[in-house]
């Protein structure tokens, strides 16, 4: 999905500019009319794949990808966990692993299956090149068994899971002793609803300054991040992923904020006044 602004749903699903830039309805109880959030990607994959995939969004290409790609380099069996249209199952493959991606979405798995045709050469096991497999599947109740994987990657997915624990319980009983989950995410503390630039006229000089939303409230808010675009997005402040991949065996080793890449910058200057407030968390585990 894409850095912001269920169950398991694609994004990598992924960033609007942040959660300032998009307009924010709250659903915290949502009516029975109101569309589930699997509908809503299934409604809105379109948006996603056309604009964050196949070198469209500058972030993915120049940081996202890479990352993931220096993450799980040398790890034979993967499980891309919230595939969405596939594009890190790819990436992973090409090097080598044994990819199986999975996401509730049916039209994102679609596209996923056919882009991974169409991006590599026939599977030959000798030579080491296996397409990526992919399965429509929700991220509380994995196909697989206890084990089955040496790496897990959850690439901006999880802000739209509800509820947490479930999916983390999921990566850890898939994930071998030892094995790696990296988890990527939109930065809880900066990317907090309601957080953005402030430019203060008040103060003499004027002042301008990243105000931080109310971070420690978890919500639950179906954000347009686009025009008629709605996605479900879920803030939780960071002791909850922390202490919640904790309770389940999945303990962080390693932790990046990078910096938004210089693509991304370049784009306004109010973006390279950004380039001190990370847009990108990622956590990286070990499964005890």
């Amino acid at each position: 999905m894409k850095l912001k602004t269920s169950t398991l749903a694609t994004p990598r699903k992924q960033l609007p500019l942040t959660m300032a830039d998009s307009e924010a309805l709250e659903s915290e109880s949502p009516s029975p009319e109101s569309p589930s959030p699997d509908s809503l990607w299934e409604t809105h994959s379109q948006w996603w794949q056309d604009g964050f995939t196949d070198g469209a969004d500058v972030e993915y290409e120049e940081q996202i990808l890479p990352l993931a790609q220096a993450l799980l380099e040398g790890y034979d069996r993967v499980l891309d966990f919230g595939a969405g249209e596939g594009q890190i199952s790819r990436l992973l493959s090409a090097a080598g692993s044994r990819v199986v991606g999975v996401d509730p979405t049916r039209s994102q798995i679609a596209v996923a299956r056919a882009r991974s045709l169409d991006a590599q050469s026939p599977d030959d096991p000798v030579a080491g090149i296996v397409h990526p497999q992919y399965a429509v599947a929700d991220g509380a109740h994995l196909p697989h068994g206890d084990a089955s994987f040496d790496a897990v990657v959850g690439c901006l997915v999880f802000e739209h899971i509800d509820p947490l624990e479930p999916a983390v319980a999921e990566v850890a009983r898939v994930l071998q002793p030892g094995g790696r989950f990296a988890l990527f995410l939109n930065h809880p503390l900066l990317q907090t609803p309601g957080s953005g630039w402030i430019d203060d006229h008040m103060v003499d000089p004027p002042d301008q300054y990243w105000r931080i939303g109310p971070y420690l409230v978890e919500s639950h808010l179906v954000e347009e991040v686009h025009k008629d675009v709605f996605i479900p997005f879920v803030h939780r402040p960071l002791h909850r992923y922390i202490n919640t991949l904790s309770a389940h065996g999945l303990m962080v080793r390693e932790m990046h904020e990078p910096s938004p890449p210089q693509g991304f910058l370049d784009k306004s200057a109010y973006y390279l006044a950004a380039a001190a407030i990370p847009r990108l968390l990622v956590l990286v585990c070990e499964r005890e």
